[in-house]
């Protein structure tokens, strides 16, 4: 398949091309292009070696930014937007451990197996070819966020991303796929194995999307909320039992954020508005 991109990209790609090649576009700016979004940050990949890549990038003139090169990634600005160029590679991650180990490997493929979600494992040529090994143009078109590969395994090696589904869905308005939802149910206990600094990164981003209320309700139904945030998890199903809620509290609580102004703040605020309301109501 050949993908149109704006000629805005199509010359950034090129001087990045002029002075990493091989080179491909990966990942959400893919996404993004497909889904007629501007990318917010460009991401590329190359079979060169990090030593490579940023020999590369002086010899062009620029400054290379080199504090992810351990994992890889070397960034440079072109025409002051910031890209970063990662070589392929793939992650182990060993037994109780949230740090991978990275190894360099020369196929493509097999870089964007290591990858979340189908819709974020697609690269793309600089003649506009799409290497999608996971068929996450179809899961697109779907409106389907799908693991590559097994769930359990993706969210072995990273719980944050049962939260980065809940996310995508309320950014993107999207279905999360059958067995990514029921293996999140399996396994939200290991979201305490992440830093809550990663989580609110995350809960962030969630809670100023257009389709908020979608990724609230995945963290209800798949008990993450009870291990991020008990206080509201009690919200779900409560009965309020009053004549002026036909909703229950938790239900009551989506509703509200989703219909408060997206900035931040405020919808921090509504999510939390309610939280004393179960320790301190009375019943006449």
């Amino acid at each position: 398949m050949i993908i149109a991109a704006p000629s805005k990209i199509v010359q950034l790609f090129q001087q990045v091309e002029a002075i990493v090649s091989p080179v491909y576009l990966v990942g959400g700016s893919v996404r993004d292009i497909l889904l007629g979004v501007d990318p917010s940050d460009y991401d590329f990949t190359t079979p060169l070696l990090p030593d490579e890549i940023e020999l590369a990038v002086r010899q062009a003139g620029k400054r290379p930014y080199i504090i992810g090169k351990a994992y890889g990634t070397i960034g440079f600005k072109v025409d002051g937007q910031l890209v970063e160029v990662t070589t392929f590679r793939t992650e182990i991650y060993p037994p109780d451990s949230r740090k991978p180990i990275v190894m360099f490997i020369n196929d493509l493929t097999y870089d964007l197996s290591r990858r979340d979600f189908t819709i974020n494992a697609m690269a793309l040529k600089i003649d506009g070819t799409l290497v999608d090994p996971f068929s996450g143009h179809l899961d697109l078109t779907h409106k389907y966020i799908r693991t590559v590969n097994k769930a359990h395994a993706r969210y072995n090696e990273d719980p944050l991303r049962m939260l980065r589904a809940a996310r995508f869905a309320s950014q993107l308005n999207f279905t999360i796929d059958e067995e990514a939802e029921s293996q999140a149910l399996k396994k939200a206990r290991k979201i305490t194995e992440i830093s809550q600094e990663r989580w609110v990164q995350e809960l962030d981003k969630l809670l100023v999307s257009e389709h908020v209320d979608v990724g609230l309700e995945f963290l209800a139904r798949t008990r993450l909320l009870h291990f991020m945030l008990p206080e509201l998890a009690i919200q779900v199903g409560y009965d309020q039992d009053s004549p002026y809620h036909q909703l229950n509290l938790w239900e009551h609580t989506v509703k509200t954020v989703r219909l408060v102004h997206s900035g931040l703040t405020l919808r921090w605020a509504a999510l939390f508005h309610d939280i004393g309301k179960p320790y301190v109501r009375q019943k006449n």
